[in-house]
Order: C-alpha cells, then sequence, then structure tokens
C-alpha cells in the first residue's frame, strides 16, 4: 500500500498505461482497503510531466506532508496516480536538487539533448527510436540552411503521429496545434526569439539574432508535451474516471478530492467525462497550474457562438467547487502554450509573436489565467480563497501568484507548487475540516 518514505498515511498509488488501463491489484487493494482504514476524505493527485515513478512520489511527499497538520482530525487518505509521462530533463523545478544532468546541460551547448532526456524520448516512443536519434544529431550539429530546419521538422511530425488529426481548434483540447502543422522554419524562429526574451528579458527586438536551432528544441519539447497532452486526457476518460465510479461503489461514503498539476489538470478533468453516471463522490477539484485550454469547460467561445468547450458543463458533475490555480509568472504557459497552439495555423501570428509577448486570449491556458467563459466564474486571490468560504460549487478562479512565482527559462514557475497554501486550499476546496 504505502510507499514507505511516503509522509501520510493510508496512501496508495493508481497506475495506469498509456492506454488508461489501471493496474488491477493496486486498484483493487484501493477499493478493499480504503473504507477499512476509516477513510473519510479521499484525496488524489495526478502529477504532470515526470519521467517516472520517482519523480512523481517525491512530488506527491512534499505536497502532502503538512496536510495531517493543517487538519489533524479529520480522517483523510491519500492517492498518487502515476501515468506515463516525461519531461525534459534539463528543465529546472523548484526545490528539487540540482542534478548531474542539469550541471551537463549547463556545460554543453543547450539545444543538445542529455543522456537521460535522450532515454526518456526513446522510452516514451519506443516504435521511434530511429527519429529519436535522428532528430538527437541533428540538435547536434546543427545542419546548415532552411532544408535541415524543415528536415527537423518532419521529423518531430513523424515521431509524434502527426497529421493524423484535425488541426489545432479553439478549444485546444481534440486537435493538433497548429505549430505541427506549418512552415517549420518560421515556428523554430518564433520559438528561439520567445526563448531569448525569457533569458534575457528586456532586451530590444533586433539587438541579436536568436539562433533557430534552439527554437528547434523547444519544437521537440512542445511536441512531446502536446503527446503528454492527449495521453492525460486518455488516462483521465478511460482510467481514473471509471476507476472512481468503482470505487463509489465499494466506499459511496469515501468523499474524492481531486487535483492535478500541468497535464495531470487535464487527466483529473477528464476523469469527470469518465465518471460513471450519477456518481456524485467528487466533492471537489483543485488545478494547479493546469497545461490545458482555458476555455475547455466553456459554455459557448467567444470567437464561435456555435463551439463550446470539449468538457462544456462537466464541472457540474463535481458536488462542490472546481478551482483552478494560475499565475503569470507561468511562462510555460504564459508564453509557449498560446505560440505553441497558434503560431502556425495563422501566420500572422507568427509574424506579430515578439519577445515572448502574448498572443491573446484565443489560446490561453488554465494555469495562466484561469477558466473562462464559464458564467458564475468566480475570482479570487489566494489570500481571499483562504480566508474563506470558498463557493460551493461552480468554477472558481484563484489567482496563486502570491506562491507560484520561482523557476527558470523555459518554464518559468510552471512547476513551483509545493506550498502549504495550496494544500490548505485543497482542504478549503473539498471542505475537509
Amino acid at each position: 500500500m504505502a510507499d514507505p518514505g511516503m509522509s501520510v498515511t493510508p496512501y496508495w498509488e493508481l497506475t495506469f498505461d498509456a492506454d488508461g488501463d489501471v493496474d488491477g491489484p493496486e486498484r483493487d487493494r484501493l477499493l478493499d482497503q480504503a473504507r477499512g482504514h476509516g477513510v473519510r476524505d479521499l484525496i488524489v493527485f495526478a502529477h504532470g510531466w515526470n519521467n517516472d515513478r520517482s519523480g512523481a512520489t517525491s512530488l506527491y511527499r512534499r505536497f502532502f506532508a503538512p496536510i495531517p497538520g493543517l487538519a489533524p482530525k479529520a480522517r483523510i487518505g491519500y492517492v498518487g496516480v502515476i501515468w506515463p509521462s516525461m519531461r525534459f530533463c534539463d528543465e529546472p523545478i523548484p526545490d528539487f536538487p540540482r542534478s548531474a544532468v542539469a550541471d551537463e546541460a549547463g556545460a554543453a551547448p543547450r539545444p543538445a539533448l542529455d543522456k537521460d532526456t535522450l532515454r526518456a524520448l526513446r522510452e516514451t516512443f519506443p516504435a521511434r527510436t530511429t527519429v529519436v536519434d535522428q532528430l538527437a544529431r541533428m540538435l547536434d550539429v546543427h545542419p546548415a540552411g532552411t532544408e535541415g530546419l524543415a528536415e527537423f521538422g518532419g521529423l518531430v511530425r513523424l515521431l509524434v503521429g502527426a497529421g493524423t488529426r484535425q488541426a489545432g481548434t479553439d478549444t485546444g483540447e481534440e486537435g493538433e496545434p497548429g505549430l505541427l502543422s506549418g512552415d517549420t522554419v518560421a515556428v523554430c524562429e518564433a520559438l528561439a526569439e520567445a526563448l531569448a526574451s525569457l533569458e534575457s528579458p528586456g532586451t530590444p527586438a533586433g539587438f541579436s539574432l536568436p539562433n533557430p536551432w534552439d527554437g528547434a528544441k523547444e519544437l521537440l519539447r512542445q511536441a512531446t508535451y502536446y503527446e503528454m497532452k492527449r495521453r492525460a486526457g486518455t488516462v483521465g476518460s478511460r482510467g481514473l474516471g471509471p476507476a472512481l465510479g468503482r470505487l463509489a461503489t465499494a466506499a459511496p461514503g469515501v468523499r474524492v478530492h481531486l487535483v492535478g498539476h500541468s497535464f495531470g489538470g487535464r487527466l483529473v478533468s477528464y476523469a469527470l467525462d469518465g465518471l460513471p453516471s450519477g456518481v456524485r463522490t467528487v466533492k471537489s477539484v483543485t488545478l494547479l497550474q493546469g497545461a490545458f485550454s482555458h476555455y475547455t469547460f466553456a459554455t459557448r467561445l467567444p470567437q464561435d457562438p456555435h463551439g463550446s468547450g470539449a468538457l462544456k458543463d462537466r464541472q457540474k458533475r463535481v458536488d462542490g467547487p472546481l478551482v483552478c490555480c494560475y499565475s503569470h509568472f507561468d511562462s510555460s504557459l504564459g508564453t509557449f502554450y498560446p505560440l505553441a497552439s497558434a503560431c502556425a495555423g495563422e501566420d500572422r501570428s507568427v509574424a506579430g509573436f515578439s519577445l515572448g509577448h502574448a498572443l491573446g486570449p484565443r489560446w490561453g491556458a488554465m494555469g495562466h489565467d484561469g477558466v473562462q467563459a464559464v458564467p458564475g466564474t468566480a475570482a479570487l486571490d489566494l489570500a481571499g480563497a483562504l480566508r474563506g468560504p470558498l463557493p460551493r460549487s461552480g468554477c472558481v478562479n484563484v489567482d496563486a501568484a502570491a506562491v507560484v512565482r520561482r523557476g527558470g527559462p523555459p518554464s518559468g514557475a510552471h512547476s513551483d507548487i509545493v506550498h502549504p497554501e495550496l494544500a490548505r486550499l485543497v482542504l478549503a476546496a473539498g471542505r475537509v475540516a
């Protein structure tokens, strides 16, 4: 049941594969034991792009640690969701020890893939290892001319199976992002410019020409995130949602509180779509820097009155509030999410994107500015949310920039989520005494 190094007890894990299939013995252990342990409130946390189980459990250990002291009389159980995702290993995460990988990455030319990221890419795309190795070689040697960048873009599309799905839409949830369908040279130049703006803020435009191969590495990073984003939705709707339905049958008195970071926010949101009809045991959802479209729950899209979000009204399946934390210090979502969603979809967006400036609300992410286009959504800062009480239902946007503020480029504060204030917010959302 419990990881001996976990900070809380009782603690269970639920492991899912890329198709959303759950580890049966783990699921059955949770179903058998949750009620027996006298659990009243069950906090279920889904990680974002961690490369392995150890990274995910480290996050859970640190995030859960203050909760017993914050609610000493509550009967709380904890679940860590483990799903197959990855991150680029040279990407800094606040509060994680500086690794040998990061040291190597700092010493080598930045576009080169470190050995751990290369291994993670091979494991994530086992049928495309030859393509991964060729991409790594191109990032090392930087073939001259635009032909090299164009070839690189073709390999990236081959890696993630681009071209087999509809082009990106305003819901940002089911189609391919524009960055995978257009002029690779323009995309890489725009990404390189955005990177340069984050690493040297305030540098005048045109002061120097960023290396488009820096943008090529970012293109690969964003394409990998796109694959993880698709996978998170699958794991949520086909895996976690049905598992929560079985839990509701086995232990109907257990109140479930879903928490998701980054693509884990997408995962727990899509779990609402996969909940069996009539299940009302999910009492709260807390999204921490959610890396998916802020129009996902939209009743109507502002730019298309006949369109709606991919999860329209799914927040009504929560018997409590859906709380969305966001921060303008999250440059991963404030800069790269809208650029990745739009830059090759509209040529004017590429030309108009300068030094990391936002592309406007159409391509925004949950973790950058919160839930959009859902009538009645409440808006609070973190201090106000913690003073409480929070609304008993509906969507609630919480500006968490007071604590979610640390981190270097390219992701900024995207992973700066381990704070007791955010743990308190999870308890407040679920009305856990």
